[in-house]
């Protein structure tokens, strides 16, 4: 299981966003310079994000984008979900998909809710700020102290 390319850079861009709350708006420009993405990446992002409530833009003079609420009110599934939609592991537990193969003979099917719903709230726990915190305050948590 691993997350696409285009989430991961969503979580990316807004780890950089949110080192500017508090301070002047940024461009899709700066946040590809920061980041290292490609401004078209960084565009089709924004609007992605912009879409989700995630960021917002202003335009005309002083304008630009920022968080639409605080870094610590973002959780990283706000950010997937905003890329990516529902989180739903297996194809048959996306919602509106009622469709498979093997539907008639499986029982697994009424047990994936339970496992997104783990997933998601594993996922909704993190907060953008734990990403926009310097290095070494995440080098302080246990989990750190136990890959090392």
């Amino acid at each position: 299981m691993r997350l696409s390319s285009m989430a991961d850079y969503a979580v990316v861009t807004m780890t950089a966003a949110a080192r500017h709350c508090g301070h002047a708006r940024v461009s899709a420009q700066q946040l590809a310079d920061e980041t290292g993405l490609p401004v078209p990446t960084v565009q089709k992002l924004v609007s992605k994000l912009s879409a989700a409530g995630l960021l917002k833009a202003v335009r005309g003079a002083g304008g630009g984008l920022k968080l639409a609420r605080p870094a610590a009110a973002i959780s990283v599934a706000d950010i997937v979900e905003a890329i990516e939609g529902p989180i739903a592991l297996a194809a048959c537990s996306e919602p509106g998909r009622t469709v498979c193969t093997l539907e008639d003979a499986c029982c697994v099917r009424p047990h994936w809710p339970a496992v997104d719903a783990a997933v998601r709230g594993a996922l909704a726990d993190i907060p953008l700020t734990r990403f926009a915190t310097p290095r070494l305050t995440a080098l302080a948590s246990p989990a750190a102290e136990v890959a090392a």
